[in-house]
């Protein structure tokens, strides 16, 4: 479960960044005062176009941001006062692998093995597990270097997973991946699902989307615009598919 409350996060910025902005304010707001719960078993998708504060509010649930205002729970743990309890609990993927070019696949997800105090029993049965599911037995003595953007995201994924998190975060996990790779992911989803996981997705790909959610989240400008279920979404569609819609939807709320 994820439940989060009236969260809300400011930026400073500095005098080149107002410039930039054209602004006189002294402070951004990334996320304006934003609800919602996350439920296990259920894929729930936060959306919203660039520059949304879709990110942010995801690093928050992370515990990579502290917010400014407001409160998150992760399992049942309060992730703002007992942030490295919460981090036991969650699994947190991003476009942006981060890897250390000169480790191994295999070295690198020991290491993350060992920092979430998986034993050597579990870390062979989970590696094992997402090497077969993702294909990666035959690059995973070689240099992180030397592979491709596809082979980087797959050891991401693996890295994420390799403790069995109860709580998975998936920030535009297939951008810019081949359709093999993509549908990896979209599989470690639904298998998320299935074992009851709470699973929060973000992706500009609507038909990711439309295959995988159960509940969504539109956010624009850091302010929530709609929540609810898919379903629910779907039954006041005024245009003829899910991205003509989210496109019409946020035109039109954010315009009130």
């Amino acid at each position: 479960m994820i439940e989060i409350s009236d969260l809300r996060k400011e930026f400073a910025l500095s005098s080149q960044q107002r410039k930039e902005l054209n602004t006189k304010d002294s402070i951004a707001t990334a996320v304006d005062d934003v609800s919602f719960k996350c439920k296990p078993g259920r894929v729930f998708s936060l959306l919203g176009p660039n520059g949304a504060g879709k990110t942010t509010t995801l690093r928050m649930i992370s515990t990579i941001f502290k917010p400014t205002s407001g409160s998150i729970k992760i399992a049942g743990i309060d992730a703002i006062k007992n942030p490295k309890e919460a981090r036991k609990k969650i699994g947190f993927l991003t476009g942006s692998t981060g890897l250390y070019a000169r480790l191994t696949p295999n070295e690198i997800i020991k290491y993350f093995a060992d920092l979430h105090g998986v034993s050597n029993d579990k870390f062979e049965e989970r590696k094992e597990h997402l090497y077969t599911l993702l294909d990666m037995h035959d690059f995973q003595g070689k240099r992180i270097g030397k592979l491709s953007t596809g082979m980087k995201q797959k050891v991401s994924i693996c890295r994420t997973m390799i403790h069995d998190p109860e709580v998975v975060v998936f920030d535009e996990p297939t951008s810019g991946l081949d359709v093999i790779t993509a549908e990896n992911i979209i599989k470690l989803i639904r298998g998320c699902k299935e074992q009851g996981k709470t699973v929060l997705f973000s992706s500009h790909i609507m038909s990711e989307v439309d295959l995988l959610c159960d509940d969504m989240a539109i956010i624009h400008k850091g302010k929530l615009l709609f929540e609810g279920t898919m379903d629910d979404f779907k039954n006041q569609m005024q245009a003829e598919n899910l991205t003509a819609e989210f496109i019409r939807f946020v035109n039109a709320t954010k315009n009130q």
